[in-house]
C-alpha cells in the first residue's frame, strides 16, 4: 500500500469514527477522554491525519460499543469514494477560472 492509499484509507476510517461518535451523541472532546486520549488527537484522528495504534482502535471501538468488524464496516467503499473524489477535484480548472472579472454594471 502506498502513502496515497494510506491517507485515503486514514481518513476514511476518521469520518467512520466521526459518524458513530455523532450518532452515539459525544462531543469530539468528552469521547477522547472516555477513550482515553487527547482531545487534539482525536481531531487528527477523524481528519485522517494520524495513524492509531492497534490498542487505540480497540478503545475506539470499546468506548462506541461496537465489535471492530463495525467500526471497519465499509471502510474500503468509503476510501474509494474519497480517492475517487479527490481526484475529481484535482482536476485543473478551466482557464476561464483564473480571468479576471469584467467591468461592474451599476444599475440605477
Amino acid at each position: 500500500m502506498n502513502e496515497e492509499s494510506s491517507n485515503v484509507i486514514l481518513r476514511a476510517l476518521g469520518s467512520r469514527i466521526r459518524e458513530l461518535r455523532t450518532e452515539r451523541g459525544y462531543s469530539q472532546e468528552g469521547f477522547a477522554d472516555h477513550c482515553g486520549v487527547h482531545r487534539t488527537f482525536m481531531g487528527t484522528v477523524e481528519r485522517g491525519e494520524s495513524n492509531l495504534s492497534f490498542s487505540n482502535i480497540a478503545k475506539v471501538a470499546d468506548t462506541l460499543g461496537v465489535s471492530l468488524s463495525v467500526l471497519f464496516l465499509n471502510i474500503e467503499e468509503q476510501a474509494r469514494a474519497l480517492a475517487a473524489n479527490a481526484s475529481i477535484t484535482a482536476r485543473p480548472a478551466s482557464p476561464k477560472a483564473f480571468s479576471k472579472p469584467g467591468p461592474k454594471r451599476v444599475v440605477r
